[in-house]
């Protein structure tokens, strides 16, 4: 294996390090960081996000409250659920387990949440603020890729990126936030002719797919840096089931300088990054409330 591997655990541990102090630091304010994950409906799934999620937030020091509601409840109930969260100041951060019954659309939950209380970057004008080079809290797997990337040795401005995947919630928020680095971007996706032509191009190629094996060795630039953010299962000739990225790690590996590991690269990272938008909530509404009700002079 020629390239780097990158240690998304170790990056991962920093972030949560920082935190730590962070919220000690609230604390000692009077505002404890604290999380509320709202599930729908008996999904394995989700718990295993959950637990995910509450044991690094505990390792944080940051309180974590798990609720989870009956399959039958209305979208109008839940709305009413997170209204309350929203004008609870004791909740700082409110996350939205997918996936979700039918009846629920994930957007007007997300829609829902109010923006200081967005701690995983998903509502309408946290990702909007990027394209204003605005970032607050951003969507936390397209901005934990991007930080990985940071940790390289790379220039990146004037690098040039190739982000593969365009969803609203990973690839977009990616390209606008290489751009704002100063980074040149180029996004591909289902429909774009020829992908390895771009990606051959490419200093760092972004992959964010759901397709398996889909980037191979031969569609990158020797020395590239690829940051694999897809997370995929796949069944072997011997009947079990592991987990792989968007790329063929093995051909991948010969070329790229650096290579994320699925899993291990991008999944640590994004949990860190989701506890740092809870400290950074956190502050931002203390000081939101702190403004709003300050003594007149």
């Amino acid at each position: 294996m020629a390239a780097t591997l990158i240690d998304g655990k170790a990056i991962a541990a920093g972030m949560m390090q920082a935190a730590r102090a962070e919220v000690a630091e609230l604390e000692a304010k009077g505002w404890a960081p604290r999380l509320v994950s709202i599930s729908v409906g008996d999904v394995a799934a989700a718990e295993l996000y959950v637990r995910n999620q509450r044991r690094q937030a505990e390792a944080a020091g940051v309180a974590f409250e798990a609720r989870n509601y009956p399959n039958t409840i209305s979208l109008e109930q839940l709305s009413g659920v997170i209204a309350g969260l929203n004008a609870d100041p004791r909740v700082n951060g409110i996350i939205i387990q997918r996936p979700l019954p039918g009846h629920i659309p994930v957007k007007a939950l997300q829609r829902a949440v109010h923006p200081l209380k967005d701690v995983e970057g998903m509502h309408p004008a946290s990702i909007g603020n990027i394209v204003y080079n605005d970032l607050a809290l951003g969507p936390c797997t397209a901005v934990a890729a991007v930080e990985i990337l940071k940790t390289l040795p790379l220039n990146i401005e004037g690098l040039d990126v190739c982000v593969i995947g365009h969803s609203e919630i990973v690839g977009k928020p990616i390209a606008f936030l290489m751009m704002g680095l100063g980074a040149t971007v180029t996004v591909c996706h289902h429909m774009t002719r020829q992908v390895a032509v771009h990606s051959r191009a490419a200093d760092a190629v972004f992959v964010a797919v759901g397709r398996p094996g889909l980037v191979t060795g031969a569609m990158l630039k020797p020395g590239a840096a690829l940051i694999d953010i897809g997370i995929n299962r796949i069944e072997g000739p011997d009947g079990t089931a592991r987990t792989v990225g968007d790329a063929d790690f093995d051909s991948c590996a010969e070329v790229a300088g650096w290579i994320t590991p699925v899993p291990g690269g991008v999944g640590p990272v994004t949990v860190a990054t989701l506890l740092r938008n809870a400290v950074l909530a956190t502050r931002m509404q203390m000081d939101h409330y702190s403004r709003a009700f300050a003594a007149e002079q």
